[in-house]
């Protein structure tokens, strides 16, 4: 048995390819948070993400999970894809899967940062690795950060903007030929390894921070500053 197959659903097509997509997982956010979404963000809530979908005054455009952390709608919308309990995907897994099988190029995740199970926010950052990976552009974001993928060959530059704090750590093995400009601590042809911190708190310097890699793929971190 796949356990990720769904035990009975509508399935939901875009009339186009997702081009721009946002998926709410369970952490709450507040309504602030709408930032991140424009008026074409096809817009996924996994389980309990529905609440955060009615806190941001959004109709998601596809609704799924098994919803084992709140309470299944009543009534279902139309299209929902009712997952079972036993399965190798997370929620938010199964909807990454489902956005890269839909031709997403870019994402954002909200409400799958923090929250009181720690290891969710792990596999999130797993679920971003493999957007990434497949040649999505990632994001994740709660109120006081933002993360990024970085990913080899493919320069990231960041507007400093309200952040504080800039930093990189390898997310699958070093990185390497690591270049960081427009900030505190510059890099050139670094290597980080995943056992030392080299790369937390870097600051910007300048309007826009520029990081890339040779190989490997890392995850940026996007703070604000203290208070």
């Amino acid at each position: 048995m796949n356990h990720t197959d769904p035990q009975s659903h509508q399935e939901t097509t875009p009339a186009a390819p997702c081009t721009r997509a946002a998926v709410l997982s369970a952490v709450p956010v507040t309504a602030a948070m709408g930032r991140y979404l424009t008026p074409d963000t096809f817009i996924i809530a996994c389980d309990a993400g529905y609440r955060n979908a009615q806190r941001l005054g959004v109709q998601p455009d596809l609704l799924l999970g098994d919803f084992d952390s709140a309470p299944r709608p009543d009534p279902v919308p139309p299209g929902t894809i009712i997952l079972p309990h036993v399965k190798d995907d997370t929620d938010t897994h199964y909807a990454a899967r489902w956005l890269v099988e839909h031709g997403c190029k870019e994402v954002v995740f909200l409400g799958a940062l923090g929250g009181a199970r720690l290891e969710h926010t792990l596999a999130n950052l797993n679920t971003a690795l493999f957007m990434a990976k497949a040649g999505v552009r990632v994001t994740l974001a709660n109120e006081r950060s933002e993360l990024h993928i970085l990913c080899p060959g493919t320069p990231l530059e960041l507007d400093k903007g309200d952040w504080m704090y800039l930093s990189l750590f390898p997310l699958d093995g070093p990185l390497q030929g690591v270049a960081e400009e427009g900030v505190f601590y510059p890099l050139e042809n670094a290597t980080l390894t995943p056992d030392y911190p080299l790369g937390v708190s870097n600051e910007f310097t300048a309007p826009r921070a520029r990081l890339s890699c040779r190989s490997g793929y890392g995850v940026v971190v996007l703070s604000r500053a203290d208070g």
